[in-house]
């Protein structure tokens, strides 16, 4: 038999795939938003970015920016009862609307 691939983007054949009009790279616009301590953010994966990419399991959710670390956002997730800190590059985020 042969091994199953456990990588990090296993399974993301329809998660992670843009449509026809949003393949290649974003515009810069995303890289350059200010994110405000206290803001609430959607984590967004951007496929195009492997660099300061989340785990496919945040894809969707909303959280709370609390800090910068260099070009990269601190975002506080609830999974559950959990409650986990990333580091995620501004291409993968989006200021949430509500």
């Amino acid at each position: 038999m042969v091994k199953k691939s456990h990588g990090y983007r296993v399974r993301t054949r329809g998660l992670m795939t843009k449509r026809v009009r949003e393949k290649g790279v974003s515009s810069p616009d995303n890289v350059l938003v200010q994110y405000e301590p206290g803001q609430r953010v959607n984590i967004v994966i951007d496929s195009a970015f492997h660099k300061g990419m989340p785990h496919k399991r945040y894809q969707g959710k909303t959280g709370i920016a609390t800090g910068v670390r260099g070009r990269a956002v601190l975002v506080d997730v609830d999974i559950g009862k959990a409650k986990r800190s990333l580091i995620i590059r501004p291409e993968h985020l989006r200021v949430n609307k509500n």
